[in-house]
């Protein structure tokens, strides 16, 4: 593992290490964790970081996951990958999946009841739980003397620069191209859309020709908050700003509000306001819309079946709006360890592993999960551009730019627990939708939901977390 000469514990791996705290002794991090391995039978003097002594009883590890949208990535997962791993560490794994809904509620009874799963892996970043789980620094700085340095994104992601404690791990993240109909775009005589404007335009001439509307969730669900975020960073408002402002009620969310409202008056229908997280999928592979923000799980899963308007369906980068060129990431893969949990050094173990080994991750998530740390897929170039089952075969070339353009939650700052909050309470979400539906006008919507974030960012501003 690193030591704390290497990357101080007051900046994250990747950036200027800090001068090293007088009071901290050079290694105290490394020696820190192994006395706490000693204590309970462990060694990390030579091989694996976290080894269970020999003359102790069978570990066991326990991990909570969600159902992946690419079914062969689980099959992969959990009957490869991780029955290789328990086998070499001498450790029976227990790998637990629910839908995406049921993440939240389940890390809430989790952390309720102080007991539950070894790893807790979050679609997005979990910052509200920073007082529950470790600090997962050694985790990082391992996979960076291994690896290099991660991706920005991975780092505003998992890092709380106020109380300088990594509160996740992010071992990838999902791209979200913007997903059209190819056919119905040359119909009307457009190339591939390249800006929101574009979107507007094309969008509503297919509408009117076809009767095929866009499909952009105004819903409380993942996808829309998303969505959402993204319009709302290229068209400039953000919900705070890099110190951790909020900023919400501004010209530049006016803008993007009220674009939303006229692409929705103008270009798409009502049941964008009560769809769940793979509506869009759904809907694009029936042929029932003309576009969507996803990621690569309706191609593959329309190439994996079959699905006759799948080769109709192409990929595109980041919108350009009319301030900056940006997407959200579609996912965030953020792996917790509980305080709580009784296989810590099992779960710190698992992770560096999986990193070792995150190329056949990517293989056989068929491209969904990219790497936090790219050096792991040293030909992902050359694998997304020449993809047997994709038609054409460079279709999913596109997304080595979004690797570029994909930023996080709480941009242009770092996730923390208010950005959280707003993001799993569907702030956001609502704003557009009354904007969009009438309900509101756009501008009391934003001063509503300004109001919210504000209230937010007190609460967890007076705990010293934000």
């Amino acid at each position: 593992m690193a030591d704390d000469s290497a990357l101080s514990d007051c900046a994250p791996p990747g950036a200027q290490p800090c001068p090293p705290r007088e009071a901290q002794p050079p290694n105290s991090g490394r020696r820190h964790l192994i006395q706490a391995a000693g204590a309970i039978g462990l060694a990390t003097i030579a091989g694996p970081l976290f080894i269970r002594n020999a003359h102790a009883a069978k570990n066991t590890l326990k991990i909570l996951q969600w159902n992946h949208f690419v079914p062969a990535y689980d099959v992969w997962f959990d009957k490869t990958y991780v029955k290789e791993w328990g086998e070499k560490h001498d450790t029976d794994v227990v790998v637990d999946h629910v839908g995406i809904p049921a993440l939240a509620t389940r890390a809430a009874a989790e952390v309720s009841a102080q007991q539950g799963h070894d790893l807790f892996m979050f679609l997005s970043p979990p910052p509200v739980y920073e007082d529950q789980v470790i600090d997962h620094r050694e985790i990082y700085e391992e996979c960076e003397r291994k690896h290099g340095k991660p991706v920005d994104l991975a780092m505003h992601s998992s890092y709380n620069p106020k109380t300088k404690k990594y509160y996740a791990f992010s071992d990838s993240f999902v791209p979200d191209p913007v997903n059209y109909r190819k056919d119905l775009w040359d119909d009307i005589g457009m190339a591939a859309p390249d800006s929101w404007e574009d979107v507007l335009a094309a969008g509503t001439k297919i509408k009117q020709k076809h009767n095929i509307p866009v499909g952009i969730g105004l819903s409380s669900e993942l996808d829309t908050a998303m969505a959402m975020r993204t319009v709302l960073f290229a068209f400039g408002g953000s919900v705070q700003d890099e110190r951790s402002a909020v900023v919400l009620d501004s010209k530049h969310t006016l803008d993007a509000v009220k674009f939303v409202k006229t692409l929705y008056e103008k270009a798409m229908t009502a049941e964008v306001m009560a769809w769940d997280a793979s509506s869009n999928n759904r809907a694009m592979l029936a042929g029932s819309i003309s576009l969507c923000l996803n990621a690569i799980s309706v191609t593959r899963e329309g190439e994996n079946k079959n699905i006759p308007v799948t080769p109709k369906i192409q990929l595109t980068q980041a919108l350009q709006g009319p301030v900056r060129r940006i997407g959200m990431e579609h996912v965030m893969d953020c792996y917790v360890i509980w305080k709580f949990a009784k296989n810590i050094n099992g779960a710190k173990q698992f992770l560096v592993d999986y990193i070792d080994d995150f190329r056949n991750g990517f293989l056989n998530s068929q491209f969904y999960n990219f790497p936090c740390f790219p050096s792991t897929v040293p030909d992902l170039e050359k694998l997304i551009g020449n993809d047997p089952k994709a038609q054409p075969p460079d279709k999913y070339t596109v997304l080595g730019k979004l690797m570029n353009q994909a930023t996080n939650v709480g941009y242009p700052g770092y996730a923390n627990a208010a950005t959280d909050e707003i993001f799993n309470t569907w702030v956001l979400n609502t704003m557009f939708a009354k904007a969009a539906s009438g309900s509101a006008s756009p501008e009391d919507a934003i001063k509503e939901a300004s109001a919210t974030c504000k209230r937010i960012f007190e609460k967890w501003r007076a705990k010293g977390m934000v």
